[in-house]
């Protein structure tokens, strides 16, 4: 069950307050018994820090891949004039473009008229 933090708009009264989800908010002030008792905003009572984790973490124990050196991760690099070619090839290759250039263009709805 949460704990809520209430205090009366009247006389300052605050006090936390263990309720049920499904329970009504209290609005009597138990000090002073004015309607002017609410529930206030408050923070978490825990952060979190760090980069997170991922299901993937801890499945198969501890087969974290190792770190690569530097000149392992990058292989030699293939010449700057091959790399656009390369990337016109794959994109001439995706089904989505290739129907967006078959099919014709949707001519234009006719303009409104105001009578």
């Amino acid at each position: 069950m949460p704990i809520y933090a209430y205090r009366c708009a009247s006389c300052g009264h605050a006090q936390d307050v263990l309720q049920k989800l499904s329970d009504e908010p209290l609005t009597q002030c138990p000090a002073c018994g004015a309607a002017t008792y609410a529930k206030q905003v408050t923070a978490a009572g825990f952060q979190l820090k760090g980069s997170g984790w991922y299901v993937t973490d801890f499945r198969g124990g501890n087969n974290a891949p190792a770190a690569k050196k530097d000149d392992e991760a990058a292989p030699a690099a293939a010449p700057a004039a091959d790399k656009p070619a390369e990337k016109a090839e794959k994109t001439a290759d995706k089904p989505a473009e290739k129907a967006a250039a078959a099919a014709p263009a949707a001519p234009a709805p006719p303009p409104a008229t105001g009578t």
